[in-house]
């Protein structure tokens, strides 16, 4: 595998580009750690009352709304934002996704799926009692990201 790093300086935002003859787990080891090395930089700003606060994304759990505000969960806090959920959806990373009409999760976050009665589901996140629920329209599509992400590694 070869790597060559091409300057530009007229370019409006850095792009990477993985040329390869077919997608295999090699290839995706490598997206996957780019990915997450790009997650683990980009921040947005958060607020809570008047501070506002810069921190990576890697250490949201997930957003969501109450009303027209949409929150923001870490392991031990909550914050605000000002983007809307789609908004959200169009900036992140591909390690989040939308789990309900009402919330966007970190995948790399969840520790487990509980089944509720109803075939939507909860997720637990590791070292906190904080929980979100997933619909049951997105909970086969977030199993499959789930084991596509086990599987890449």
């Amino acid at each position: 595998m070869k790597i060559r790093i091409e300057i530009d300086e007229n370019l409006a935002e850095e792009e990477v580009v993985i040329r390869c003859q077919n997608l295999d787990d090699k290839i995706r080891k490598v997206q996957n750690a780019v990915q997450e090395t790009v997650s683990k930089m980009q921040t947005i700003v958060f607020s809570k009352g008047e501070q506002e606060y810069y921190f990576p994304l890697s250490k949201v759990l997930f957003f969501e709304t109450d009303g027209n505000t949409i929150h923001v969960h870490t392991a031990d806090d909550i914050y605000e934002t000002r983007y809307r959920l789609y908004e959200l959806e169009e900036m992140l990373p591909g390690s989040f996704m939308r789990i309900s009409k009402s919330a966007v999760v970190n995948t790399h976050k969840i520790y487990s799926i509980s089944r509720g009665l109803s075939a939507s589901g909860v997720i637990q996140f590791e070292n906190t009692h904080k929980q979100v629920y997933v619909s049951r329209l997105y909970l086969k599509p977030l199993k499959q990201k789930l084991e596509e992400k086990r599987i890449g590694k």
